[in-house]
């Protein structure tokens, strides 16, 4: 089987490699494309990163990632705004095909989780004509219900899709597996959403989980039935890119180049329908 349909969310190597050596990774083990953070962006710099992806034959085929509109005071989330727009240039600069938008957490002291929802769709509505002029797709990416608080006041695909129906062109959804296998409508709202995801990540759910951020799993290593979602996104019509996003203590005390051939051979063997 072949591994033109992998790419590699560069968190999953953050502590053994810098951006420039992360994409000389992937060409050298064959991996498609990579998706770039914010912070290895800003350390590298955005023209030297471009560089660096075009140098080595490398789509950036994401960016992680925007969103968190959600603040105690207009001012607060003004600057959010402000800041997603200028996350949308530099993607735009880069060539990513989409960025990462995810709903972030509660505003310190509060406990009203549906006004942080409607802040994340307010600060949407604000960006979102900035991102269309810059043809920079947004994917919205459910988070699982444990980040509820802290991270991602959206927890389910129905929850992206309805704001896909409201918002309308420039946005779509991506779908992390570690994040909605739980969910029972699953299948329902993969087929709703159809033409609009633009994103699929994979990483596996272990039991035990032994910490919420950083104990994700290769695939293979958990309880995630990759195939059967991988099927439900095709059906969908879907046909790009499987991310790999592990965030991992176990996995960043590996060595890279060792990380990438697990990642590979779990690709073949566990991932593709």
């Amino acid at each position: 089987m072949s591994t033109e349909g992998l790419s590699l969310n560069l968190g999953t190597v953050r502590r053994q490699w810098n951006l420039r050596q992360a994409v000389e990774a992937c060409a050298r083990h064959g991996i498609a494309g990579a998706a770039p953070w914010r912070d290895q962006v800003a350390e590298t710099g955005v023209g030297e990163a471009k560089s660096v992806f075009a140098a080595n034959g490398i789509r950036v085929t994401g960016y992680c990632r925007g969103g968190m509109f959600a603040a105690t005071d207009a001012a607060g989330r003004q600057a959010a705004i402000d800041d997603n727009k200028r996350m949308i240039d530099e993607a735009a600069e880069l060539g990513a095909e989409c960025i990462v938008m995810i709903g972030g957490g509660l505003p310190a002291g509060s406990r009203d989780l549906a006004a942080a929802r409607a802040m994340f769709a307010e600060g949407l509505a604000a960006v979102l004509p900035h991102a269309r002029a810059a043809r920079v797709p947004l994917a919205l990416e459910p988070m699982h219900p444990m980040y509820a608080a802290d991270r991602g006041c959206i927890s389910t695909l129905a929850e992206m899709n309805d704001l896909c129906d409201a918002l309308g062109d420039g946005l779509g959804v991506a779908i992390d597996t570690y994040h909605v296998w739980w969910d029972p409508n699953l299948a329902r709202e993969i087929a709703r959403a159809g033409s609009r995801i633009i994103g699929h990540h994979i990483c596996d759910w272990l039991v035990p989980t032994r910490h919420l951020l950083t104990d994700r799993g290769m695939m293979g290593d958990g309880i995630i039935d990759f195939v059967a979602i991988r099927r439900m996104i095709e059906a969908a019509g879907y046909r790009g890119v499987q991310e790999v996003e592990i965030f991992s203590d176990h996995w960043w005390s590996r060595p890279g180049d060792e990380v990438l051939r697990v990642v590979m051979e779990r690709f073949r063997t566990v991932c593709q329908a």
